[in-house]
């Protein structure tokens, strides 16, 4: 498949089957975005499709917390991450949300007027290097935690395995909204979501976080994601897992990786530690010569999507033990 896609050929939305059919129907009904090629590029694995999709709904769609604040801190961390494609989609999500000012501000570079919409945009930015209280009430810091993971997974793979995308002009985007599908988003952005029903999508489970209620969808969410990510250690040798994580645990959390220097191995010396630590720490710079020196004919794209989305979650481990 073309377009969008870097390295894989994900099946077109409108042929899939069973569980990720599922997804995409409520990808309709609770996102207003069919087919989202962030969803469709996980669709070669679907415990890492459902575990994504669960965990964006459970923390930025449901939940008490404003969808406008949380869209901030998603930017925010994208922006951080320096993630186009992600910027591009959740600028845009606000100004479907009705939020015109403040999208036109952020894609201009400039700090929002409003003190609270500063404070929540920075954080999303400097996730766990902020020595202030989070902006946000202790009862809603899950919704606001759990959004922020999600996108340190998400900006990720989308940097990795999605062609970069320029934020759209201020024309398209009143162009847009005055499409059906437009609308269709503004209507969907409103909608007050039921807690929960993406959970009987999920495929796996795994340990929940200490940070969200135990049993919560938030938590429930996050342990299937995080146990379907790390099934791509299975790519490793045990020696280049320690190497990954080890050369992840001395990382920031913060500061933005170069690559320079000896904390990435060459692609003939070990290929697969290579991608993974890229994909942890340096996304937006794999490059085609990386797949290629990793890639055999046994490397579908099932495990291409598992070894790009273990380094994610290790770096998002990481991110987590900041907090």
């Amino acid at each position: 498949m073309t377009g969008p896609f870097r390295f894989t050929s994900p099946a077109a939305p409108d042929s899939a089957t069973g569980v990720a059919a599922d997804v995409y129907a409520q990808l309709v009904t609770d996102f207003g975005v069919p087919g989202a090629s962030t969803f469709a590029v996980l669709s070669p694995s679907t415990p890492l499709m459902t575990g994504f999709w669960a965990l964006l709904r459970e923390s930025l769609l449901a939940g008490q917390a404003s969808r406008t604040d949380k869209e901030l801190v998603a930017t925010g961390v994208s922006l951080a991450n320096n993630c186009h494609f992600c910027i591009n989609a959740h600028t845009l999500l606000l100004y479907a949300g009705g939020d015109h000012a403040l999208a036109e501000t952020i894609g201009r570079g400039d700090t929002p007027a409003d003190p609270a919409h500063a404070r929540l945009l920075q954080w999303g930015k400097a996730i766990g290097a902020d020595a202030e209280p989070p902006p946000f009430p202790p009862e809603q810091a899950p919704e606001y935690i759990g959004t922020a993971l999600t996108f340190h997974f998400i900006n990720r793979i989308a940097s990795a395995l999605l062609s970069d995308n320029s934020l759209p002009s201020h024309e398209h985007k009143l162009r847009f909204l005055g499409t059906t599908a437009g609308r269709h988003l503004a209507d969907t952005i409103k909608r007050e979501l039921r807690p929960g029903d993406s959970l009987p999508l999920l495929e796996m489970s795994g340990p929940e976080p200490a940070w969200a209620a135990p049993g919560s969808p938030i938590a429930v969410a996050y342990g299937a994601l995080r146990e379907a990510a790390l099934m791509g250690a299975g790519l490793l040798t045990e020696d280049d897992q320690a190497y990954v994580r080890k050369t992840v645990s001395d990382w920031d959390g913060v500061t933005p990786v170069p690559v320079t220097g000896d904390w990435l191995p060459g692609r003939d010396d070990r290929p697969g530690a290579r991608l993974a630590l890229l994909a942890a720490l340096a996304p937006n710079d794999i490059t085609g010569d990386d797949v290629t020196a990793w890639r055999t004919p046994q490397h579908s794209d099932h495990c291409l999507v598992h070894l790009v989305a273990y380094g994610a979650i290790i770096a998002v481990e990481r991110v987590e033990e900041t907090l």
